[in-house]
């Protein structure tokens, strides 16, 4: 019976994956996705220029609750490289999280939440352009600290491709090894020996994993991200009070 409970949970989480049409992903509390709305497809790789580099880039986001440091991952290059690019910009700055459920995910970098009155609908803007997905789930899964781009639904977006600004980063819970066998089943994923190491211990969000472009992790400041997490929200999943952030390149 607690199986079927956790199973139910996460299938009902991964609904609203692919049932949002145009809010950055979820349109209310129950639609638990990782999505977010763009009408271009002008790609990242037209618009970033290509940063190479073998040590990986670090970026501090301020909150009012405090810091969190993130590490980008350079395999996952145009990602990387557009993160810099709109961090260098200042493109962040004073955006919000706009969407944060508690034991699953933080939501922000949407440019219209700048200013926005209390109770709009947020999570449809972008800066026009999205990104090529840059799947690599052996490696770079939803683990606790993941850093992935959220992007549209499946249904006006079966190449999975990013949003050009909104990511996520993942507060996610524990499951046990039968929840994850229940998932691999309703799923139709594997999961490598690494991913349930890390998602019977640490935790995560396992569903969204070969779905969404995780492109970094937390190096720092998870009890930032807890803080964020546990705020209350209204029923589209925003925080009651405004939560901004500043983001920059660590040089």
């Amino acid at each position: 019976m607690k199986n079927f409970f956790y199973l139910t949970f996460v299938i009902l989480m991964a609904a609203g994956l692919y049932s949002c049409g145009n809010q950055a992903m979820a349109d209310n509390q129950s639609s638990d996705s990782a999505q977010a709305t763009e009408k271009s497809t002008e790609t990242a790789a037209e618009n970033a220029p290509e940063v190479a580099s073998a040590i990986e880039t670090k970026v501090k986001i301020t909150t009012p609750y405090g810091e969190i440091v993130v590490k980008l991952y350079n395999e996952t290059v145009q990602h990387r490289d557009n993160f810099i690019k709109l961090a260098d910009s200042g493109f962040f700055n004073k955006t919000l999280f706009h969407r944060v459920i508690q034991n699953f995910m933080i939501q922000g970098g949407d440019p219209t939440s700048i200013g926005a009155p209390a109770g709009a609908m947020l999570g449809n803007g972008g800066p026009g352009y999205t990104i090529p997905a840059e799947f690599m789930p052996e490696k770079y899964f939803h683990k606790r600290g993941a850093l992935a781009a959220a992007r549209e639904g499946d249904q006006v977006n079966p190449e999975k491709a990013s949003s050009g600004s909104q990511f996520y980063i993942v507060q996610g819970q524990v499951f046990t090894d039968s929840i994850i066998n229940l998932m691999e089943s309703y799923y139709r994923k594997t999961f490598t020996p690494a991913q349930r190491e890390a998602y019977r211990t640490i935790g995560g969000a396992p569903h969204l994993d070969g779905d969404y472009t995780v492109f970094g992790e937390v190096v720092s400041g998870m009890e930032v991200i807890e803080k964020i997490a546990a705020q209350p929200v209204d029923r589209n999943s925003r925080p009651i009070k405004d939560i901004p952030m500043q983001v920059e390149i660590i040089k």
